[in-house]
């Protein structure tokens, strides 16, 4: 009758010899007397360094003509109601300059913002400004005055390659901080309209709402990117995020710290991909650059003797696969640098030097530019690097255009099936034309209008 409860207690001291042998298994501190590796170390360097933004903004709220009769509101007996309400949102930001309180973010995230509060990771809320944003990129700087700021070491992104581990962190869903972890699953990324100029890395770090403007580091803690896009078609994490390489958000943030803007300038050609058909014709080897379609008279494009016909392929070293990377590289360069474009002219390879300058941009009425335009106010912003045409600024809703379905914002780029990158070529297009067909693009579709 003893034996058993020995026997009971030995198999029980067994047992739990064993779990605890189990767990002890599943979480090992050392392998082969080395330490297990962890990145807790680096992120309590980087996260001070990494801060949420929350933003207020007044937004006016459309309301009939009639409701601002008090009049009509006495006889109808409608109460007074506010006309503004507040709206707001939560990002990211990264602190890159901790004695000038810089911190860079993205544009969207403090778009027309009223208030800006960020709050660092040891509990302080502080009050911040806008320095200066760009659309265009959708990279913007905000400053704050307070001591003890950590910022993040910067990395050179251009040594950035695929396969290298990233950490990203953030804000996501307004919950606080967090970390993710993944890889580099591509450089280079452009043409997904998502913002104007795009040269993005993407990885399979997670990134969901509110990781817009955090940082996204190397295994040594360096910065080499700003989060600030997905691809799902919910919202949520399918492992393809996006971030602004931090060489390029430096160089805006450096722009908008100087002038609180950025002046993009112009080099004067329009281009198109190199198709396998224009590769055939051209009789190149490669299927990788874009074609010069046209030359702007007086442009720094015309005085470095680039020619219509030209095969561009790389430009300042950098290679160019397709339209999107000339529209890039062009307009993320400052009014004034020195440009080195390679081209393919006439079978060989040469070197052409411009220097980027500023737009010329120039208005006019439509009556002026053909009788079927009237009632309708053009612009003529032309970048020079592929984004040609002519905006409609206004119409009048008894224009032609109108009832035609164009309306303000849309961008001509071609009339009777000829290029019209300018209000001079859209002129020259319609030049004694009784009818008027026009290639519109709306935001990111296209479509044509007959004018007749």
């Amino acid at each position: 009758m003893l034996k058993r409860p020995r026997f009971l207690l030995a198999a029980l001291m067994a047992g739990l010899l064993m779990i605890s042998s189990t767990a002890q298994a599943a979480l090992p501190l050392a392998v082969d007397g080395q330490s297990m590796p962890s990145l807790s170390p680096m992120l309590k360097r980087v996260t001070p360094g990494v801060v949420n933004i929350s933003t207020k903004t007044q937004i006016q709220q459309a309301e009939h003509p009639l409701m601002r009769d008090p009049v009509f509101r006495h006889f109808f007996g409608v109460p007074n109601m506010p006309s503004h309400r507040e709206s707001s949102s939560l990002g990211s930001g990264v602190i890159v300059d901790a004695r000038r309180g810089y911190v860079l973010t993205n544009n969207h995230v403090v778009d027309k913002a009223d208030e800006i509060t960020v709050t660092l990771t040891d509990g302080r809320k502080l009050n911040a400004k806008l320095v200066g944003a760009d659309r265009e990129s959708d990279v913007a700087v905000i400053k704050v005055k307070a001591d003890r700021l950590t910022e993040v070491p910067i990395a050179n992104s251009d040594r950035l390659q695929v396969g290298d581990f990233v950490v990203a962190v953030g804000n996501p869903f307004g919950l606080g901080q967090t970390v993710t972890s993944g890889i580099v699953s591509a450089l280079g990324r452009s043409g997904l309209g998502i913002e104007g100029y795009e040269d993005f890395i993407q990885t399979d770090a997670s990134i969901n709402p509110g990781n817009s403007g955090g940082a996204l580091v190397d295994l040594s803690g360096q910065l080499v990117g700003i989060n600030t896009a997905i691809l799902a078609p919910n919202g949520g994490n399918v492992g393809i995020g996006f971030a602004i390489p931090v060489n390029m958000a430096m160089s805006i943030m450096n722009t908008l710290v100087e002038h609180g803007e950025v002046k993009r300038g112009l080099l004067g050609v329009t281009v198109q991909d190199l198709t396998h058909e224009l590769a055939q014709a051209f009789k190149l080897p490669q299927t990788q650059g874009a074609v010069i379609t046209g030359v702007q008279p007086g442009s720094p494009a015309e005085r470095a003797d680039l020619e219509p016909g030209d095969i561009v392929l790389s430009i300042n070293g950098r290679k160019v696969r397709n339209s999107s990377d000339v529209r890039n590289i062009i307009g993320l360069a400052q009014i004034g640098d020195d440009v080195e474009v390679e081209v393919m002219h006439k079978g060989s390879t040469v070197l052409r030097d411009a220097k980027i300058a500023a737009p010329r941009i120039t208005s006019s009425d439509g009556g002026a530019v053909h009788p079927k335009l009237a009632g309708m106010l053009f612009r003529d912003v032309n970048t020079g690097s592929g984004g040609a045409g002519v905006l409609i600024e206004k119409m009048s809703t008894a224009s032609y255009g109108y009832q035609a379905g164009l309306q303000p914002g849309d961008v001509i780029v071609m009339a009777n099936r000829r290029p019209a990158g300018s209000i001079a070529e859209l002129r020259r297009a319609l030049k004694g034309a009784s009818q008027v067909m026009l290639n519109v693009e709306r935001e990111d579709q296209g479509f044509i209008v007959v004018l007749r």
